[in-house]
């Protein structure tokens, strides 16, 4: 793993919004450390992610990558039997972090999901469509989107890095940490 695990993992607060600045799916995690590809967040067992109108707890272990300039953000899973998905990628705005402990990004509804059976598929294009016109989407937000969608979708399809296990490690580093199976 070439990268920096943070010398004591962190509390993280992870804010999705809706646009414009909207409160969407916030949860708590763990900030594991860093690597290329952007900065790793734990999310044990049990988490509650919760939005305005629902909540839930995490059903298994997974890690969050906040890419380091890049219009999404990717949850990825391991071989969990209670895992919903392999890999789930929201697209949103580049996130901002607020400080160590706080970072924001604004969904944008289109999402790349791999499914436990290994089918790839983009969600939610009907709920992005609609908000473009209804939550007032610029053009250029619009595209930046569709593009990152369209290079996601081809990343996961080939298990392009970080789509190709890179975050295994990193799920291993969270279950060291929360006393969990390695």
């Amino acid at each position: 793993m070439s990268s920096r695990p943070s010398r004591s993992a962190r509390p993280v607060r992870v804010e999705c919004r809706k646009w414009p600045d909207d409160p969407h799916w916030e949860f708590d995690g763990v900030r594991l450390g860093v690597d290329g590809h952007g900065t790793w967040i734990g999310i044990t067992e049990g988490t509650l992610l919760a939005s305005p109108v629902r909540a839930f707890h995490a059903t298994a272990d997974h890690v969050t990558l906040v890419p380091h300039d890049a219009w999404w953000l990717g949850t990825f899973y391991g071989d969990d039997a209670k895992r919903p998905f392999d890999t789930y990628v929201d697209i949103a705005t580049p996130a901002v972090w607020h400080g160590d402990d706080l970072v924001r990004a604004v969904d944008l509804d289109l999402d790349v999901i791999q499914g436990t059976t290994g089918r790839i598929w983009v969600d939610d294009e009907d709920e992005f469509a609609a908000h473009r016109v209804a939550l007032g989407y610029p053009d250029e937000v619009t595209e930046q989107a569709v593009t990152s969608c369209q290079h996601v979708l081809a990343s996961v399809t080939r298990r392009a890095a970080p789509f190709d296990g890179t975050h295994l490690p990193w799920l291993a580093r969270l279950r060291q940490l929360s006393g969990g199976p390695v």
